[in-house]
């Protein structure tokens, strides 16, 4: 059906909000009556068309307005496409044609019409007095423009911003495509262009209306892409928000079907609810498999009756509840199958250290003691030693050679015994003692205990534990074990109990004799060498990422590393060192500085820096009056020199105001009270000595003396330079220097007996280390001396004496 040019009497619809468009499909509801038959009749005429104006007040909801000032001037010429007669109301789809049809208006008179064929239905309508019904109306005119570079620009920006609103809403697609007719391209039509822009917006009422108005083409298209543009920025603000709203509400959908889904699982684990049937059947599933002593269960089976009469939310019901939890997951009955193979024990040990004979030989005999009994026993061992010499380690690699679990802890410095024996249960956090904890984490009644650094012990108000730790490491005691949080026996006697300590002298005595001490002496030059090219080489320059083709350290460099860097007992150092050295090739490598890297003694100072020890004694020769005695520290043996000179001239005449003049010793370097005492000692027999010796010889009388120990920042203490102090008083006093490359250790007594010293092997080191060819030892050292390697002893002439007169003629054979 064609769409008459000119139809200037058209019924009139008002509409509120929306005004319709040309080329746009709007769905239109009539109420009013008179309106309704008015429409049906141009309907059935054949004259499907009225004239849509929007109202200006959104609130209007009637279909007819008595007066065309409530409507705007400029409407929409549309054809009525389908009507539905509902009764009461009509509902049409009309579609606009004209592009703004209406640009002044004036209400008809009722009685005189323009349209002749539509006179006799007008007169014939029962129209009310004050509503307008018919309008006459004219088209728009739309001023002429040149497709301007301003008109291209603004039509190409408002098909681009439709097209980010389609991709932001795919919803505006569909409109879109209503909107477009088949085979033309809106892009070419600004008018069209603009009015689908506007169209496409939800922009107030008074806006669109404004576009519909608009004869000026650029004017037009600039008001369209305005509320496109505000419209794209509301999309995002949608899209951003729905985005939020989405996953919000996803996040909340994924937590409840969690919840669900757990609350499903703990259905059928039978963990619905912490309640005390739960609780009770989860502690008795646990005792199923272990053998609980009887005296155990009863307390067990007490406390679960307990905690069925506490609620479930009162203080006590979760203390006994862990009291109960720590009970149930105690290794009652559970032991570790131990490996009583002496072969596969050794090769364990030795896989792991390098010497520490007398510790790998106790362990060897334990098994061995175990193997012909059927069944293991526990013990404590002590190993205790200078640091770096692996006590520690080997207590680990002994777990594993025994198949024990290993637990570690250090008492060193502690000074609560609640760390050992447990807090009361009445103690809000309370927890058991270390020991307790051990058994939990192993799981296990026979695992291997090491209690590291036992020297070092403290004591506080909160009690002293190393007196705890009498009742852990005494075996007559241990079967028995009462913690303070359990408050109930344990067995500890299948527990292998390791110490660790640097010095025995600060461990109490009643705790030291609990212990089978094991001395783990430092190591010689030739032992450190073997560990560093079997251990620690491979381990450290696989820990850098090197492998043997591009790095590798000479024996001889290793060996000036030990001598000029590392020169303690253990071999700490000498790891840090090496480990130092590998960095520094690691980063030489990597920058591209070499390809490979051979460490000799030439280019070692280039990786370690300049040589910490450079002599290996302070006095080539010594002189009258200097003896190089041997001592013993935590970091190992060394070589001590004792130094005495005359502080002032000798008095000459036998008294003065205030009696004889006998002389005075001065010491310095630092000194215990015990090596005072001993120098005292010494200064006494030196005396009584050269009197037998040289009756002329009357230089300790009126002598002010004066005796020092160099390094005088070094605490020193202990009597074993005793032999050394009277062999340099004699040296000073004869005038003449001990034998060449002589060094001696010995305690003297006031008569001059030579008393036994302890730590001869590191002695015996520091002697060697320092060029001694010639060594005096108490005679009731020679076991001990001769349980040491040849390796160590190999070119020393050693002389064992019980007395000084049998040393006298060693150091000074000139006399």
């Amino acid at each position: 059906m064609l769409v008459p040019e000119v139809f200037p009497n058209v019924p009139l619809i008002a509409v509120s909000r929306n005004p319709v468009f040309p080329r746009f499909i709007k769905i239109i509801e009539v109420k009013n009556k008179g309106l309704m038959d008015l429409l049906r009749r141009k309907v059935r005429l054949a004259q499907p068309y009225a004239g849509v104006f929007l109202k200006k007040d959104d609130a209007n909801e009637t279909d007819v307005v008595e007066s065309l000032d409530a409507i705007y001037n400029t409407g929409t010429f549309v054809q009525i496409h389908e009507m539905q007669d509902l009764g009461d109301k009509l509902r049409m789809i009309v579609m606009g044609h004209r592009s703004q049809p209406n640009v002044s208006r004036r209400k008809p008179k009722r009685k005189e019409r323009k349209e002749p064929e539509a006179d006799l239905m007008v007169e014939a309508l029962p129209l009310p007095s004050s509503d307008i019904l018919m309008v006459e109306v004219d088209n728009v005119v739309h001023q002429q423009f040149e497709v301007s570079e301003e008109v291209k620009a603004l039509t190409a920006e408002i098909v681009k911003t439709i097209r980010d609103i389609i991709a932001l809403n795919p919803l505006y697609r569909e409109s879109v495509l209503q909107m477009m007719q088949a085979g033309q391209r809106v892009v070419d039509n600004p008018i069209y262009l603009s009015d689908m822009g506007a169209a496409l917006t939800g922009a107030e009422s008074h806006e669109l209306q404004d576009v519909l108005e608009e004869t000026n083409i650029p004017k037009r298209l600039y008001k369209a892409l305005s509320l496109l543009k505000k419209e794209y920025e509301l999309s995002k603000l949608q899209q951003r928000l729905g985005r939020e709203v989405e996953e919000k509400i996803k996040l909340t959908h994924r937590k409840y079907l969690l919840q669900e889904q757990l609350k499903i699982i703990k259905k059928e684990l039978g963990l619905e609810k912490e309640d005390k049937d739960a609780i009770e059947e989860k502690f008795r599933e646990r005792l199923k498999e272990r053998t609980v002593p009887q005296h155990i269960m009863d307390v067990i089976n007490e406390e679960l009756n307990k905690l069925g009469l506490l609620d479930n939310h009162s203080s006590e019901f979760n203390v006994t509840r862990n009291y109960l939890d720590w009970l149930t997951s105690m290794p009652w009955g559970t032991n570790s199958e131990e490996n009583l193979e002496l072969k596969r024990a050794k090769e364990v040990l030795e896989e792991d250290h390098y010497g520490m004979d007398d510790v790998k030989k106790r362990i060897l005999e334990f098994i061995a003691v175990s193997q012909l009994r059927g069944s293991t026993q526990g013990k404590i061992l002590c190993f205790y030693g200078p640091p770096g010499v692996g006590k520690t380690s080997i207590a680990r690699s002994i777990a594993r050679a025994l198949n024990r679990e290993y637990f570690r802890f250090s008492v060193g410095g502690m000074t609560d015994v609640a760390e050992i024996k447990g807090h009361r249960r009445t103690y809000v956090g309370a927890m058991p003692g270390k020991i307790i904890q051990c058994l939990k984490k192993t799981k296990t009644e026979n695992p291997l205990v090491l209690i590291d650094e036992v020297d070092k012990i403290g004591r506080g108000y909160q009690g002293d534990p190393s007196s705890a730790l009498l009742e852990l490491l005494d075996p007559e005691q241990n079967f028995n074990f009462l913690d303070h949080y359990l408050d109930v026996p344990v067995d500890l006697s299948k527990v292998l109990f390791i110490c660790t300590a640097n010095v025995t002298d600060t461990i109490p005595e009643p705790l030291r004799d609990r212990m089978e001490m094991i001395n783990v002496s430092g190591y010689v030059a030739q032992e450190k060498l073997a560990i560093a090219e079997k251990y620690l080489v491979p381990q450290l320059r696989t820990q850098c990422g090197l492998t043997e083709d591009t790095t590798n350290i000479s024996p001889e460099a290793l060996n000036l590393l030990i001598r000029q860097y590392c020169r303690e007992s253990g071999v700490r150092n000498l790891q840090k060192q090496v480990e130092k050295v590998f960095r520094k090739v690691a980063f030489r490598i990597v920058s591209g500085e070499e390809t490979a890297v051979q460490v000799t003694p030439d280019n070692l100072q280039d990786y370690v820096g300049k040589p910490i020890f450079t002599v290996d004694r302070m006095y080539d020769v010594t002189p009258p009056g200097v003896v190089m005695g041997l001592a013993w520290t935590a970091m190992g043996g060394t070589t001590l020199f004792i130094e005495t000179s005359l502080r002032r001239p000798r008095d000459t005449g036998g008294k003065d105001k205030d009696g004889p003049r006998d002389g005075s010793l001065e010491v310095t370097g630092q000194l215990g009270d015990v090596m005072k005492e001993s120098s005292k000692i010494a200064c006494t027999f030196a005396r009584t000595f050269l009197m037998k010796q040289q009756p002329d010889n009357d230089f300790f009388s009126g002598a002010h003396l004066h005796l020092h120990v160099p390094e005088g920042a070094t605490p020193k203490d202990g009597p074993s330079a005793g032999c050394t102090i009277v062999t340099a008083l004699l040296s000073l006093a004869t005038n003449t220097p001990v034998q060449e490359n002589v060094a001696m250790t010995g305690e003297v007594s006031l008569t001059g007996k030579i008393l036994p010293v302890g730590g001869i092997k590191e002695k015996t080191i520091a002697a060697k280390r320092a060029g001694v060819t010639c060594m005096i030892l108490p005679a009731e050292n020679k076991k001990d001396f001769s349980d040491l390697p040849e390796f160590i002893t190999e070119g020393l002439e050693v002389h064992f004496v019980d007395h000084y007169s049998k040393m006298y003629p060693i150091v000074f054979p000139q006399q």
